[in-house]
């Protein structure tokens, strides 16, 4: 794979859009694949095209298009899917007809989605108050959250009901809001109180993106030229952890949990970081990749299933963007050809088979992966639990 060098401080801005083809690959159970069935499948199969983003977690797929359309699929339980209902559906369905949705997050029965104007709305299961709406009723429609207009940022919902989102943004950083469940200090509030409407994480207001699928989350901060030649110029980009730790998946160190976000490390060059379940993936902005946490399934890429709790080298890689997803799936692109390694279960690293694996292979022959999604918030690739989601470029 090629080296690919100085993505740090080019990875904050807003990167020019270009739209293209889903694929998918994986489970398909409830009908998340959007395929018009329920059958699994190990190698990526196309769903539609003209979409700008999507978002998967354990059942259910959403997407918006190049309209500003937004649509879903896959499982209905609580309502996640925005329809009004509670049934599945196997391919995509139109959520009404605004056509101004900016980004959406699908987590474990529940979903958030912003609007131009800077509205958030929340959906589904709330049993815990991660819809943020400041109680514990279900919708199974689209509800604004609070009467603000200043969700401009990434935002992000886990498989562990909570919910988290950068608020007052100004194209590369703001505040850090989080609301849901929180018995590990998941939401990083210092404490293991949960939240049904949303709270501030601490005062700063540098945070940047946000990662994490279950009871642990990830982060990334910039850091800011004091300098007056380039006073306020961001020059730097630090990861912070927080919640569940039972894998060393924080990279402290330790199997200690956190209720507040702590520094990984004291590093200033990294240029991304995602998180699954239980381990986690951080890129430097030389291109070479780090992993720490559980490594049972292979899903650090260095060949091993040792596991660790502090950030090691993944040997010989070299990407532009990586991911990690569902219980054990890790993907990488050295900016064309996309790779996956880890746990393969249902076929989900799309390599035609359902065989685990501790290096990264080449997935198919693609080489036209589409630019990130607006905020850079994961790149194009979407991971869930057993499944996956990609964007290709329009020819």
């Amino acid at each position: 794979m090629p080296f690919v060098k100085n993505i740090a401080i080019t990875a904050n801005k807003t990167p020019p859009i270009e739209f293209g083809v889903l694929y998918m690959v994986g489970n398909g159970g409830n009908g998340r694949l959007g395929t018009g069935n329920t059958t699994s499948r190990s190698s990526p199969v196309q769903v539609g095209d003209e979409f700008s983003h999507v978002s998967i977690t354990a059942g259910h797929t959403m997407a918006i298009k190049t309209d500003g359309t937004l649509w879903a699929w896959g499982w209905n339980e609580s309502g996640q899917l925005g329809l009004s209902d509670t049934t599945d559906r196997s391919s995509p369905v139109q959520i009404g007809s605004d056509t101004d949705w900016s980004y959406v997050s699908a987590g474990n029965r529940f979903t958030l989605a912003t609007k131009t104007d800077g509205t958030l709305w929340a959906w589904g299961l709330n049993g815990n108050g991660q819809l943020g709406l400041g109680d514990t009723t279900n919708r199974s429609s689209p509800v604004q959250v609070g009467a603000e207009n200043a969700w401009y940022g990434p935002i992000m919902t886990t498989n562990a009901a909570s919910s988290f989102a950068i608020k007052n943004w100004n194209g590369e950083y703001g505040e850090l809001w989080a609301w849901g469940w929180n018995p590990y200090g998941n939401l990083g509030t210092n404490n293991t109180t949960s939240r049904s409407s949303p709270v501030q994480v601490g005062a700063d207001s540098t945070w940047e993106r946000i990662g994490g699928r279950t009871f642990f989350m990830t982060a990334t901060k910039v850091v800011i030229s004091t300098d007056p030649f380039d006073y306020g110029t961001v020059i730097g980009r630090e990861i912070y952890s927080w919640g569940w730790n039972l894998f060393g998946q924080l990279g402290q160190g330790d199997t200690t949990d956190r209720s507040s976000p702590v520094q990984v490390g004291f590093d200033t060059d990294w240029a991304m970081v995602a998180s699954s379940q239980n381990h986690t993936l951080a890129l430097k902005t030389d291109g070479s990749l780090y992993a720490w946490g559980d490594n049972f399934y292979g899903q650090f890429g260095n060949g091993g299933t040792t596991s660790t709790s502090s950030p090691v080298l993944v040997s010989g890689a070299s990407f532009y963007w990586t991911w990690a997803g569902g219980n054990g799936h890790s993907f990488g692109s050295d900016g064309a050809s996309l790779y996956a390694w880890g746990i393969n279960s249902f076929g989900a690293l799309g390599l035609g088979d359902t065989t685990n694996r501790s290096s990264p292979v080449q997935v198919g022959s693609f080489t036209q992966l589409s630019v990130p999604s607006e905020f850079f918030q994961q790149g194009p690739i979407y991971l869930g639990d057993g499944y996956a989601a990609f964007i290709l470029k329009e020819d």
